[in-house]
């Protein structure tokens, strides 16, 4: 996604810092424990040292135009999400049976990869790349949520803030449960059902979580957190709808994941449900989802797909998209700073390469 606005500054140094120090502090723990275990914390180091932190920005800029005065407690909020969505990044990357993230190694690769080079043969050494990657997901979601716990705030934002993480966490599991179950292609799922689960699986953590976040804690009332709620889950929508575009028709340089993998996990997306309705589907359905998939009939999918005029639907279904989101943020109650993060950060969504 492109940088929202302008470069946050100082204040984005406050955050890597505190990011920092907060995974030092583990991984400075765990080196009284095994080898193996220590590495596994510098690997979540070096995967916390990167990204884009579009959702601590999003929590940090809410905060501020809602009137927080309480950066500490934001700051530290900021941290829980960032680790909140390394986490579900883990965990998709096992799910997914990805060995790369931006083109070098994940921690299952690189654990795998450390393994065969000691003599381990190739599925016992998957398998202990993989057992590493859950357990790092699990550690670093435990951490997101031990950092919430221990703000210092009132005992009323603090359970409606742990509330917000429990649904979050809660409702993307289900969407990414979903997501795998769809792929098996047991059953037939309708446009609707698609978007529902980007809501699902997204949205809730990636938009409406952080925003909700900041809202409680600024002290926002509820029917304003009502429609930040409202508002947040579309943009995540359209998010998710261009980031499906990009799975498949994106530059692999810039989105840093495999064009192929979508494909060859039979991910079921907007553009799927659509392409299913033309009769040159029947020529492909046997490829999709095909875990050998080759490049050329990779391709021979998406033409089937651009065709069919799915990419035509799926970016109509975008631009409807955020015009509704332009229509409820101009006639909502938020504070006019807000809205116009709001509405950045859709046109940031919609013009996204990576």
């Amino acid at each position: 996604m492109p940088e929202p606005a302008a470069d946050l500054g100082p204040r984005t140094d406050v955050f890597e810092a505190r990011l920092s120090e907060i995974i030092t502090g583990y991984a400075e723990r765990s080196r009284a424990f095994s080898a193996p275990y220590a590495e596994l914390w510098e690997s979540l180091a070096r995967m916390a040292a990167g990204g884009k932190r579009i959702r601590p920005r999003m929590l940090m800029d809410a905060y501020e135009a809602l009137g927080g005065v309480d950066r500490r407690s934001a700051l530290d909020a900021a941290c829980a999400m960032e680790l909140l969505h390394l986490a579900l990044v883990i965990h998709d990357d096992v799910i997914d049976r990805d060995l790369v993230r931006r083109g070098k190694k994940n921690i299952t690769g690189r654990f795998a990869a450390d393994a065969v080079v000691r003599g381990a043969p190739p599925e016992a050494a998957r398998a202990w790349g993989e057992a590493s990657s859950l357990l790092a997901g699990d550690l670093v979601l435990t951490a997101a949520h031990s950092l919430l716990a221990r703000l210092d705030v009132a005992q009323e934002p603090r359970e409606a803030i742990l509330d917000v993480f429990d649904d979050a966490v809660f409702e993307s599991a289900a969407g990414e449960h979903d997501d795998v179950w769809l792929s098996l292609h047991l059953e037939e799922i309708s446009p609707q059902e698609v978007l529902e689960m980007a809501d699902r699986k997204t949205a809730s953590y990636s938009f409406a979580a952080p925003l909700l976040l900041a809202a409680i804690l600024a002290g926002a009332g509820r029917d304003l957190i009502a429609e930040l709620s409202t508002i947040a889950r579309r943009i995540g929508v359209i998010y998710q709808l261009r980031d499906d575009v990009l799975g498949l028709f994106g530059d692999e340089r810039q989105t840093g994941k495999s064009a192929l993998s979508d494909l060859r996990a039979g991910k079921e997306t907007l553009l799927v449900a659509y392409a299913r309705s033309d009769p040159a589907w029947a020529a492909v359905s046997a490829l999709f989802g095909d875990a050998d998939l080759s490049v050329a009939d990779a391709q021979l999918i998406r033409s089937v797909i651009e065709e069919s005029g799915a990419t035509i639907f799926v970016e109509s279904m975008i631009a409807e998209r955020c015009d509704e989101v332009d229509r409820l943020v101009r006639a909502s109650g938020l504070p006019e700073a807000l809205r116009e993060q709001l509405l950045a950060l859709t046109r940031a969504c919609v013009s996204r390469i990576s």
